[in-house]
């Protein structure tokens, strides 16, 4: 199988060219990419290939799609359309916004498309990873979108989570976790306790138990009372209860049945079901079910249905 293209990093020197599109050229691409979304100079998308760039900047072309691959965009569940508010039901394995390898595939963009809407009307206020699946909030407006930012600093954006983790160290009924977190060596990640720690805490509660054989397992309602990068996650991993697909922070990836059945794991157990946020004239509140592949995993994990 040949290897698989990686992104191209191209720092500019005097001389190289003035623009993106200049560049891009010299690390032999074509000006495709910057259509794509695959082009950014830092941290930031390029959008045209006119723009300007200096000696020094980093420019990051993301690698193409392979020749011939075809990807079937999902469907995107629209929950409810309020208060200059747009929410919908993610899938696990989408970006919620675009990433080097391009922007037609991220949520934003199939929403927008879903609405009859531009990209850039969609005003990101939340993220999910891309293997998490639920609810994800969008605003419409600049008045949407600063109510959202304020009540995320009150506390008024109230997020329920379902998650399920391998309890290698037996969890109670109910707790509270508020270890800080902070930069970890891998600078994609993050860590409980890592550099320049922030204060964090999330509210965990019991709902559910299941043994697949020595694998003790737990079905949890989370709620993240502050929004840290990856907060449940590394919370959970602290505790001794990573979630299950979270390979990332320890989580396993496949297990084994007592029946000898192999149970592959390839998304996070981890799932928005349900957040409120302040509309217009009051709460507004969006709801996904839990989808398929979670419930069925916790059904051959020996889980039953909770209450």
């Amino acid at each position: 199988m040949p290897a698989r293209p990686r992104e191209k990093l191209w720092v500019v020197r005097e001389g190289d060219g003035k623009t993106v599109a200049e560049i891009v050229a010299r690390a032999g691409e074509s000006e495709r990419a910057i259509a794509d979304g695959r082009v950014f100079v830092g941290k930031k998308r390029a959008a045209r290939g006119d723009e300007r760039v200096k000696p020094g900047d980093a420019v990051r072309i993301g690698a193409a799609r392979p020749a011939g691959a075809v990807e079937r965009a999902p469907k995107i569940e629209i929950l409810l359309r309020d208060s200059g508010l747009v929410a919908c039901a993610k899938p696990a394995g989408l970006p919620t916004v675009p990433d080097p390898s391009g922007a037609a595939h991220s949520l934003v963009a199939l929403v927008a498309r879903e609405i009859g809407a531009k990209i850039d009307d969609l005003r990101v206020t939340s993220r999910l990873d891309r293997d998490v699946s639920g609810v994800v909030f969008f605003a419409l407006d600049a008045a949407a979108e600063e109510r959202l930012r304020t009540a995320r600093v009150e506390g008024r954006y109230q997020r329920r989570y379902i998650a399920l983790a391998s309890t290698t160290t037996p969890l109670g009924d109910e707790g509270v976790w508020d270890a800080p977190i902070g930069r970890a060596r891998d600078p994609r990640l993050r860590a409980a306790r890592g550099a320049e720690a922030k204060e964090a805490r999330t509210c965990w509660r019991t709902i559910a138990r299941a043994n697949a054989g020595s694998l003790a397992v737990a079905m949890l309602a989370v709620d993240p009372m502050t929004g840290r990068t990856h907060q449940i996650r590394i919370h959970a991993s602290d505790a001794g209860a990573p979630l299950l697909g979270d390979r990332d922070y320890g989580g396993q990836t496949r297990i084994v049945l007592p029946t000898g059945r192999i149970l592959a794991v390839p998304r996070i157990g981890l799932h928005a079901a349900r957040v409120i946020v302040p509309g217009e004239r009051g709460p507004v509140e969006a709801r996904a079910p839990v989808p398929g592949e979670l419930a069925e995993l916790w059904s051959a994990l020996g889980g039953a249905s909770a209450a």
